[in-house]
């Protein structure tokens, strides 16, 4: 008769969003336990299986070559996504081109209960990681006493913002008309404003409004919530979860740095997967190369982000005024074809591009890790989504800010006037991939690019704070590190509940 006790090793379900965005740092962060002997099983449909099989695979190599030491493997449990109208093949958030199709997807997003459901009966995990997203997950682990800790893959600080627009709702006390006015977030550590425009407006979008009352509500009721962040990056909206929110956190990140294959990585933090790396991918790689070093901007907008013909006309304008060599992924960030950018590209940038001397266009996914670390690069323009910004801290490279939806002008935040790590090119409009935005013209672009790649002595401040926190965030992952030893209290703890049973 076998004892579950401590003779066994933790065993902890991961719960992906299927979104790219969320999949790869659940699976970085699986790779983090296994590696600490704990046996993790992730729970996802087959295409978004196969974004982050490589990954995997990755951990799974190494575990073998361990020797008596090694972790338990990493097994993905693959099921269907539940049938609800949507075309094959689409079961993931990139994948998403109308509301229609998006009602569809959230359908079929609470249909996967039923497969969660079935997982803990028959596997009786110690604990659940499951994404924020997934609100049903926290009573649906509680009913099978499974302590369940929430992930959304976004930092610490947006993540109080976000608790306090929903709790006290300050938008509402602006006129609609005034889509400029400040908007003070209260009841945090530091005053927070931002511009109306910038914010999920609960009137226009009831929907998503009740839909973040109640991540808010099931997060609140969970076990406690895993980050993708570190101590040092954030210490103050660490002691505010804490303390006045009072929910239980543990910082186990930059999970990204779990990789140690960094060329394997892709667009905005994207493990490369079933796609591929782009072909230019190599080629742009070799360019770096040739470059001196920190005079090389690198330009992406993740896979869910949406650039309009005029938008990305200023953007080439801006790259080409600026005067820095530049790196462009295009395609993830919403720059369509090669067939296409004939629609949008400026008189001569094409020139520019084919003589190979200022800059090189990746169309696809690109080893982002390695490019971010590459010494030619000295500055990245970015949409603020987490994984990208943690990536640019993890490798200590300042950033031009461009928010776009979601989390990511809260993100702007924190990287621009709490750390100073970064300019803003004065995004204003909070719209998703199918909404119109004003257009920010590319002599404002240029200028942003100068702040953080220019000689003066505040660009280099700012790259001086961006190169000491680099360390920081290396450092917190190390053994003795803040992070490592986050994940080994957790640890610690999931395996003190344990309770004698025989099975």
């Amino acid at each position: 008769m076998a004892i579950k006790g401590e003779h066994q090793p933790l065993h902890i379900l991961f719960f992906p969003f299927l979104a790219p965005g969320h999949l790869i740092p659940t699976a970085d962060m699986a790779a983090l336990f296994a590696a600490r002997g704990v046996k993790c099983s992730i729970l996802t449909t087959p295409l978004n299986a196969a974004v982050i099989r490589s990954a995997v695979d990755r951990a799974n190599d190494a575990s073998a070559s361990g020797g008596a030491e090694r972790a338990p493997a990493i097994d993905i449990a693959v099921v269907p996504f539940p049938d609800v109208g949507l075309p094959p093949g689409v079961e993931s958030g990139p994948a998403l081109s109308s509301e229609a199709d998006r009602e569809k997807f959230f359908r079929g997003i609470q249909l996967l209960r039923e497969p969660f459901d079935r997982f803990l009966t028959e596997h009786r995990p110690d604990a659940v990681v499951s994404d924020s997203f997934f609100d049903w997950s926290a009573d649906a682990a509680a009913e099978h006493g499974v302590p369940r800790l929430a992930f959304l893959g976004s930092s610490m600080f947006a993540r109080a913002c976000g608790s306090s627009m929903v709790r006290h709702n300050p938008v509402e006390a602006v006129p609609e008309d005034e889509p400029d006015a400040p908007v003070l977030l209260p009841g945090l550590p530091h005053r927070i404003e931002m511009r109306r425009s910038q914010m999920m407006d609960p009137k226009k979008r009831p929907e998503h409004w009740a839909f973040f009352q109640r991540i808010n509500a099931a997060d609140d009721r969970s076990y406690g919530e895993v980050f993708n962040s570190f101590r040092d990056l954030e210490p103050d909206y660490l002691e505010h979860y804490e303390t006045v929110l009072g929910r239980r956190a543990w910082l186990v990140g930059p999970v990204a740095l779990a990789s140690k294959e960094l060329a394997t990585r892709g667009a905005a933090g994207k493990g490369k997967g079933n796609n591929g790396l782009s072909p230019d991918a190599d080629g742009c790689l070799r360019w770096l190369d040739a470059r001196p070093a920190g005079s090389v901007v690198y330009v992406s907008f993740g896979t869910l982000s949406h650039f309009s013909p005029p938008e990305l006309r200023e953007l080439a304008r801006g790259l080409d005024m600026s005067g820095k060599n530049f790196v462009w992924v295009v395609g993830g960030g919403g720059a369509g074809t090669e067939e296409s950018e004939s629609e949008w590209m400026p008189d001569g940038f094409a020139d520019l591009l084919a003589r190979g001397e200022r800059g090189v266009i990746i169309r696809g996914w690109a080893p982002q890790m390695l490019i971010l670390n590459h010494a030619a690069v000295g500055g990245f323009v970015t949409h603020c989504g987490w994984n990208s910004t943690l990536e640019a801290v993890s490798a200590g490279v300042p950033m031009v800010t461009w928010p776009r939806y979601a989390d990511q002008f809260y993100n702007e935040k924190l990287v621009v006037e709490l750390l100073e790590v970064g300019v803003g090119v004065g995004s204003t409009d909070y719209a998703s991939k199918l909404e119109a935005r004003r257009v920010i013209g590319g002599e404002v672009v240029a200028e942003a690019i100068g702040k953080v790649m220019g000689d003066g002595e505040e660009a280099e401040a700012t790259r001086e704070r961006a190169r000491v926190l680099g360390e920081k965030a290396r450092r917190a992952v190390e053994k003795g590190g803040s992070s490592y030893d986050d994940l080994g209290r957790l640890m610690d703890e999931l395996m003190a509940r344990r309770s004698p049973v025989n099975v």
